[in-house]
């Protein structure tokens, strides 16, 4: 007798996890994820300020503007493919309101993942063609090892690197390229530092 061919995972099997669990659905199977090491959490929260802050909540006090920054929020990107990214970002045009909305059913014009050695290969060959495959135009991954920033772009159905930028720069990056981006804030302080 033949065996029944696995079921895909929806979004209803995220539901159904405990609640606090961290999870996303790749290529229709559910994959766990470990809570964040610090580091993690600290990129998390430097990206969200200074990419946050003046491209989503400070719009009105004098910053670019016209984009929701979220951390964390469920995307569904087809039935079968649901994920968590670490940030993700939406122009103010395609997607008027997130808020309610769980997962949001828009794809990000912005995703950035933020490594580890749990989940670095994930990031970098399984989610980015994913997110190529799903119509994301930018693509950011950040190493707290390392100290680095890798950004890519959309060009001709592949992804253009647009510059890998270590903890000593602040280049201006697309498609936030309106304000310069220290990389060395997105860190702890160095050992033997204060900052």
């Amino acid at each position: 007798m033949d065996a029944l061919p696995p079921k895909l995972a929806t979004y209803a099997d995220l539901l159904a996890l405990p609640e606090g669990e961290r999870a996303e659905v790749l290529f229709g199977a559910v994959h766990l994820q470990p809570a964040a090491l610090p580091e993690h959490n600290r990129v998390q929260v430097a990206l969200a300020r200074y990419i946050g802050g003046p491209f989503d909540i400070d719009h009105d006090d004098g910053g670019p503007g016209g984009w929701w920054i979220l951390t964390e929020a469920d995307v569904r990107l087809a039935t079968h493919t649901i994920v968590r990214p670490d940030l993700a970002g939406w122009r103010r045009e395609p997607l008027a309101s997130p808020w309610g909305q769980r997962p949001i059913d828009t794809v990000p014009d912005w995703i950035c993942e933020i490594t580890s050695p749990s989940n670095g290969r994930r990031d970098r060959v399984e989610k980015s063609r994913l997110y190529l495959a799903h119509g994301v135009r930018h693509y950011w991954l950040v190493d707290p090892e390392e100290r680095t920033l890798e950004a890519y772009a959309v060009h001709d159905g592949y992804w253009l690197q647009l510059g890998a930028y270590e903890d000593t720069s602040a280049p201006r990056i697309a498609p936030f390229d309106a304000i310069a981006l220290t990389i060395g804030r997105l860190f702890p302080p160095l050992a033997g530092t204060c900052a």
